[in-house]
């Protein structure tokens, strides 16, 4: 009996093995194709078991004909449009993973509003049994096409042309491959993959636009585990999945460990999409959101009274109508807490629905006395009780986010979302006969609206402050350019918890609001579907806008209350699709169309006008010696169009203190004169002393190795106060390893670092900030929503020194305080962009300042007055490591000049010596 019982749980096992498996050929096949994790597989497959129902019951089809017409026709076709006007473009464009991510979920919201709209959001149990329950059928599919892709990949040239398309899409056009066509392939076999699991799987699930999506993206866990790469892997995890699954019911244990094992068996793939997304490497860890989802929205004038008007409007309404905006408020809430995490701290969040049904939830469990530990508490001190509780839970997804980025963060947040649901909002012993009345006095919906109100007007304040002043700044710093905020002495990490935080107690408080207001807990309102679907409103209407929060807000209730379910859906879903298929975003296309078409302002003037104008207001030129392009200031002129002032150290700089106390510089303003022999002002040879000086950065034995190869191999080097240190060597050298490792991005496998003598080998690299070691990057790290001042002042608060006047001696110092502070950084030309770096670098007061390829980008003339800069501040006592390419620019400015080969120094001495020998 046993026997028998294993044997047909094992069968039961394998048939969901095999659906899952299908899924799981289908995702690596897209993703192997396109570089794409198709988010919208779940809504395809659904669409397909709609559209076979459509032929066969509806319409009377025979099903061998409605399978094949479904399958093999409209599946491939899907695919294929998404490909052709959805991903192709962002392809060209270069194929920004976060884009991708939105407009795949822009595509999943859009099929699945779209189908509530066509086909209704009731659960269909009519769905056509393609293939029969015998579980063989189903594997026999999922083996023979994993081996087919498999055979097609290694063997053919279109697998060549695949892997090489997927590498590096503009070398294969390059090399004569039709890019395209492959993708469109790709697309072509990932859809049908997916109508295929759906039209499997519809007989035996609930067939509903919310559930099967959500079903079929919960066995993503199976290409997760896969790494995306591997077939054999997808379909041994599916079927070892799925048996485990079925073999789990057979346990009952008594007590409380019963229901939470029920809930295991009922939701393994669940559990395995947490433990894939959370604990296995990330996937696509590249890359945050795309610049246009989180670029500051400029708030048009009287936008604000326009929406106090607005929410206002509902006091005046009764019935339903006023019933209906009871909800508007508490959503806002909501939306606003993805403001905080999504449009002002950059993190990819698609669980956010999870903390709002956490917050109804546990007020409705304080109200009615039922949770644990805690007494009955009044409504309104339940909603704060519950927010309180659940803002500590929103770790959950702001751990996964320290070291997980794009594609990989946004799998761990969705999978916290659906387990949370899954484990949580399902269970009945959670749930069971909770009801959630208003606050005392608060009962009527006009009332309790105003309470809303309050709430809603508590909550934009506290957003408001996130996203101003010291931590507003440091947030948009984190959303630009995570390595160059924490270069700049920002707490990425801790920073990144306090948005996940914060964005917690927002969903909660916002969530507990919607219970009261629909005087039930429903777990159906808090679904993760509805996780993506806000998540995309969000986006498109503005990240970093809390106006646009509220619009959402608006717009899903309103939709959904006065027109057929899945309105709201579609519409968000085309938005979200035009987020990737227009670069600037539907926000700026909608800006752009609209200057086109409005009237130009003022005359023209005459030909005899236009020459009196141009003897009046001399035409400014930029580096160049052409008229900036953008009407800007020139990027090396100070406002009134003259070239900047050799760089001075700052009056009383000579006095820095130091690590050890104050000291004064050893060298004087006259080292720093330009034309003097810099070569004969040291030794001819610098010898690493036994104990490194006071004020130093020093390396000790530096080794860093890693899949076989040495990068360093014991390295030793000093950066001294008032001295400039280059270091030199041919691409593959190990410069930039061991410029990373001074700089505190990458931790050494042997040897230490030191600064003075403080061993600091293990500190992050915001730590060594706050120490005085400042870094700037090869690739301008600048923070583009930031205007220029604000750029430098999160270099002066999060340095060494707080000196409110450091920002402002730095701008001064760069010839950048002039109109050009006020500009936001993002346009402005590159020389521009390496003096705010390089300001934003020294505001914080540093002792020792590394520079990864300084010149890079610039012209002669900007060289000319980097150097001078760089000069002056190794007068100033400044310890200077450059690591450059530029000879010219080594001999002129460094001391001592270290030569790196194959990861070991190789020479070392006075800059005219050592590259004259290496000339020679």
């Amino acid at each position: 009996m046993s026997g028998s019982l294993t044997y047909d749980l094992t069968l039961a096992g394998l048939s969901v093995g095999g659906a899952a498996a299908l899924t799981g050929i289908g995702l690596v096949v897209t993703h192997r194709a396109t570089g794409v994790l198709n988010f919208a597989h779940g809504a395809i497959a659904m669409v397909c078991a709609y559209l076979l129902r459509q032929f066969t019951v509806v319409w009377g089809w025979p099903l061998a004909l409605g399978a094949a017409v479904t399958l093999l026709l409209m599946a491939p076709a899907i695919g294929m449009v998404l490909e052709r006007f959805v991903f192709r473009p962002l392809s060209v464009l270069g194929g920004d993973p976060a884009q991708t991510l939105v407009a795949s979920l822009g595509v999943f919201v859009l099929l699945v509003g779209g189908a509530a709209l066509v086909w209704g959001t009731g659960a269909r149990a009519d769905a056509p049994t393609l293939v029969s329950a015998d579980p063989w059928g189903q594997l026999a599919v999922a083996v023979a096409l994993a081996v087919g892709v498999g055979g097609v990949t290694r063997w053919t040239r279109l697998g060549t042309e695949l892997r090489a398309v997927v590498d590096d899409r503009s070398l294969a056009v390059l090399g004569g491959i039709d890019a395209d066509r492959v993708a469109a392939a790709g697309w072509a076999f990932g859809s049908f993959t997916a109508g295929l699991t759906g039209v499997l799987l519809a007989p035996y699930v609930r067939l509903d636009p919310y559930g099967m999506p959500l079903l079929v993206m919960e066995v993503m866990a199976v290409a997760v585990a896969a790494r995306m790469r591997s077939l054999p892997v997808a379909v041994v995890v599916a079927l070892g999945l799925g048996v485990a699954q079925s073999q789990l019911t057979r346990l009952h244990p008594a007590g409380w460990a019963e229901p939470l094992l029920q809930a295991v068996g009922a939701n393994l793939f669940v559990v395995a999409l947490l433990v894939a997304a959370l604990v296995l490497p990330g996937i696509g860890d590249r890359d945050v959101l795309p610049r246009t989802a989180t670029a500051r929205v400029v708030t048009p004038p009287g936008a604000w009274i326009v929406a106090v008007v607005l929410f206002l409007l509902p006091l005046g309404l009764a019935g339903s109508d006023l019933h209906t905006s009871v909800q508007v408020p508490a959503l806002g809430v909501v939306l606003l807490s993805l403001v905080v995490v999504t449009g002002r701290g950059g993190q990819i969040s698609l669980g956010q629905a999870a903390y709002a049904g956490l917050g109804a939830l546990f007020t409705a469990l304080l109200a009615a006395g039922r949770f644990p530990g805690l007494p009955r508490l009044p409504e309104l001190a339940a909603l704060a009780v519950a927010v309180v509780l659940v803002a500590p839970l929103g770790v959950l997804t702001g751990w996964p986010a320290i070291g997980r980025h794009g594609l990989a963060l946004a799998l761990a947040t969705f999978a916290v979302g659906v387990g949370v649901s899954r484990f949580v909002f399902a269970q009945p012993y959670a749930t069971s006969g909770l009801s959630l009345d208003r606050p005392a006095g608060f009962d009527g919906d006009r009332a309790y609206y105003v309470l809303e109100l309050g709430l809603l007007a508590a909550a934009l304040l506290a957003t408001g402050a996130l996203r101003r002043g010291r931590t507003g700044r440091a947030l948009a710093a984190m959303r630009d350019h995570a390595s160059g905020a924490s270069a700049a002495g920002v707490r990425v990490p801790s920073l990144k918890l306090t948005a996940f935080v914060a964005g917690a107690a927002l969903a909660a408080l916002g969530g507990g609001m919607l219970g009261m207001g629909l005087r039930a807990f429903d777990a159906t309102a808090y679904d993760p579907v509805r996780g993506l679907l806000w998540f995309a409103a969000v986006v498109v209407l503005g990240a970093d806008s809390a106006l646009g929060a509220l619009a959402a807000a608006a717009l899903l209730v309103g939709l959904d209350a006065g027109a057929r379910g899945g309105v709201a859906a579609a519409l968000i879903g085309v938005l979200a699709v035009f987020v990737g298929r227009f670069p600037g975003g539907p926000y700026e296309a909608l800006r752009t169309a609209t200057s086109r078409l409005r009237p130009r302002r003022g005359a023209t003037p005459t030909p005899l006008g236009a020459r009196v104008r141009r003897r009046l207001r001399p035409v400014e030129t930029g580096p160049t010696g052409r008229p900036p392009a953008t009407g800007r200031p020139p990027a090396t002129a100070r406002p009134d169009g003259t070239e900047p002032e050799p760089a001075a150290a700052p009056s009383g700089a000579g006095d820095r203190p130091g690590p050890d106390g104050p000291t004064r510089t050893a060298r004087g303003p006259q080292a720093a004169t330009p034309g003097r022999d810099t070569t004969s002002r040291r030794p001819s040879a610098p010898h690493t002393p036994a104990v490194p000086t006071p004020g130093s950065l020093f390396a000790r034995r530096i080794r860093v190795a890693y899949d076989g190869f040495t990068a360093l191999d014991g390295v030793d080097l000093e950066v001294r106060p008032g001295w400039v240190t280059a270091v030199v060597g041919p691409n593959g050298a190990g410069k930039s390893t061991l410029f990373h490792c001074l700089a505190g991005t990458l931790r050494p496998s042997h040897g230490r670092v030191l600064f003075g003598e403080r061993d600091i080998t293990r500190l992050a690299a915001h730590a060594r900030t706050r120490l005085g070691i400042a870094r700037t990057f090869q690739q301008l790290a600048v923070f583009p929503s930031l205007t220029v001042a604000e750029n430098v002042q999160v270099g002066a608060e999060r340095g060494r020194i707080a000196d409110p006047s450091a920002a402002e001696r730095a701008l001064r110092l760069f010839g950048l305080d002039g109109p050009v502070r006020a500009l936001p950084a993002e346009g402005l030309p590159t020389g521009t962009l390496r003096r705010v770096e390089l300001a934003r670098a020294l505001a914080g007061s540093p002792h020792v300042l590394l520079l990864d390829e300084p010149a890079a980008g610039l012209d002669t003339a900007e060289v000319t007055a980097l150097a001078r800069v760089l000069r002056a501040l190794a007068a100033d006592g400044t310890a200077l490591l450059v690591v450059e390419h530029d000879l010219d620019l080594v001999a002129d400015l460094a001391d001592v000049v270290h030569v790196m080969t194959a990861g070991r120094v190789v020479t070392s001495g006075p800059a005219r010596h050592v590259l004259e020998r290496g000339c020679g």
